[in-house]
């Protein structure tokens, strides 16, 4: 039987995070489209194969969250994904959602939905090789927002999801982000967010999940795109970890995602996390903080493939610097 602790630990090890490559169908032919390349099933394997074999990459990723489409594909040679990310030093995730939908009786908000068939789902992926999986709701501050209805909704499911994922062997990853879009403050972010994560705490402890093998993913706490406020990442830190006072003190580890920041904003928050006294491993589980770089230098042109995994390289480096206390915003300005 598998120790869903040992692999959470493992998932949040120190100097380690995530990288997600989960995007849907839909979404990552969007960015291939604004990247001037073409959509197709076999660009989006030749993107997530350049991403996942640079050259290093386990030395600051513990894990790569993967779609459905991208698990069952194979490598160039024809290694599946999840033996390559094997071979390579890293654990196989899996997006275990099926996106968001609107919330009937909730105008402007959505429901995570993906609950049908999700134990058997679950089962196949960790036959397949996947090691934890992913399930991320998603919650906006404004008028009323989130609501009640909206609230409960999702972090119902985020509490069945739990159980399922780790009765079918993985590592649950909860997600559980309060976007940045709107024009709240940074004192108003942390209040929601610490609700919400209240409630995602409190559905996870009434299933049964045991949260010494769950990784938490709550977005940090900054203030709205539309604000105009600008905090330093000492303010963000504190305020972000003061979102995480109920959190149960047996949780494996917290993993932010980077939420609509630059690659560079994102890298400074996450370093000024660690000078803030915690319980438990904080690191990263960041989508296009690492990969927009990468997408822009390689531009689906098979001689660029090196470029782009320098890019992804360099912003896992900048990350683990990040986590070891070793980061200044002048290591943005050095050479690869």
């Amino acid at each position: 039987m598998t120790d869903l602790a040992a692999v959470a630990a493992a998932l949040v090890a120190p100097g380690r995070g995530l990288l997600a490559a989960d995007e849907g169908i839909p979404t990552v032919s969007a960015r291939l489209i604004r990247a001037r390349v073409a959509p197709t099933e076999e660009n989006r394997r030749a993107y997530r194969e350049m991403l996942v074999t640079a050259p290093g990459l386990a030395n600051g990723i513990s894990g790569v969250i993967l779609g459905d489409e991208t698990l069952r594909q194979r490598v160039t040679g024809g290694r599946p994904f999840p033996e390559t990310l094997a071979a390579l030093g890293m654990l196989t995730g899996i997006r275990a959602d099926a996106g968001t939908r609107p919330l009937p009786g909730a105008p402007g908000e959505t429901v995570t939905e993906g609950l049908d068939g999700l134990p058997p789902r679950l089962r196949g992926y960790a036959g397949l090789g996947a090691a934890f999986a992913r399930w991320r709701a998603v919650f906006t501050i404004g008028p009323g927002t989130p609501s009640p209805a909206a609230l409960r909704a999702n972090v119902q499911a985020l509490g069945r999801y739990a159980v399922a994922g780790q009765e079918a062997g993985l590592v649950p990853v909860v997600a559980a982000e309060v976007l940045m879009t709107g024009a709240h403050s940074i004192g108003q972010c942390e209040t929601v967010t610490s609700l919400v994560l209240l409630e995602v705490v409190t559905a996870l402890l009434d299933s049964g999940a045991d949260a010494g093998a769950v990784v938490l993913q709550p977005s940090m706490a900054l203030p709205g795109l539309d604000s105009g406020q600008r905090v330093t990442p000492g303010r963000a830190a504190e305020a972000t970890l003061a979102t995480l006072g109920s959190m149960p003190a047996a949780l494996a580890g917290v993993a932010f995602p980077s939420g609509g920041q630059s690659p560079e904003q994102a890298t400074g928050n996450l370093a000024a996390l660690q000078q803030v006294p915690h319980l438990w491993p904080l690191t990263f589980a960041f989508g296009r903080a690492l990969t927009g770089p990468a997408l822009a230098a390689w531009r689906g042109d098979p001689a660029a493939v090196r470029a782009g995994q320098r890019a992804v390289a360099r912003r896992v480096t900048l990350n683990a610097a990040a986590l070891a206390g070793r980061y200044t915003p002048e290591l943005e300005f050095q050479p690869a």
